[in-house]
């Protein structure tokens, strides 16, 4: 699992309020969540991130409430990776559930910044910023983890161990 993006930073404790406004949960389209994915954190979220970029926070990323629909629109707006000190519990289950990769490395969230390229490795577990020239080292994904995230989330690998 190797990714290559741009980073777009934040800091501590971004909920799942501003990754996606309860205003918007009455859709499961995942087009129009990603539309709206950071509006009320960040409104140039959506006009500048391309496919593949990756966002880089502080620690408690995904705090508050439990809704799928924050990774949805992460992953749905082209973001690839998200690297964070930490994670809400329920944010980082749910981001693995439907696919979308995440890493915790407090060296790498700490030290990357906003617009970097970055390169993660996350079958060996290393992090490489390519602006800066730094390395990261940080746990592999578990294969079972590599799996979901390779399928596309949880029921794709599920639908795929049955045939």
């Amino acid at each position: 699992m190797k990714y290559t993006g741009n980073v777009i930073k934040y800091g501590n404790n971004v909920d799942t309020d501003v990754i996606i406004p309860a205003r918007y949960l009455n859709t499961s389209d995942h087009a129009e969540l990603a539309s709206h994915c950071m509006e009320d954190l960040d409104k140039t979220f959506v006009s500048r991130v391309q496919k593949g970029d990756m966002i880089v926070a502080g620690q408690n990323f995904g705090c508050g409430s439990s809704r799928e629909h924050a990774p949805i629109a992460i992953k749905a707006s082209g973001v690839s990776l998200v690297i964070a000190k930490s994670f809400a519990r329920i944010f980082y289950r749910n981001a693995i559930n439907i696919g979308l990769a995440i890493v915790e490395c407090p060296a790498a969230a700490e030290e990357i910044s906003e617009g970097d390229k970055v390169e993660a490795d996350l079958d060996n577990g290393i992090i490489r910023n390519l602006t800066t020239g730094k390395e990261y080292k940080t746990a592999p994904f578990p294969e079972f983890v590599q799996k979901i995230i390779e399928s596309g989330g949880l029921m794709q690998a599920i639908a795929h161990l049955s045939r």
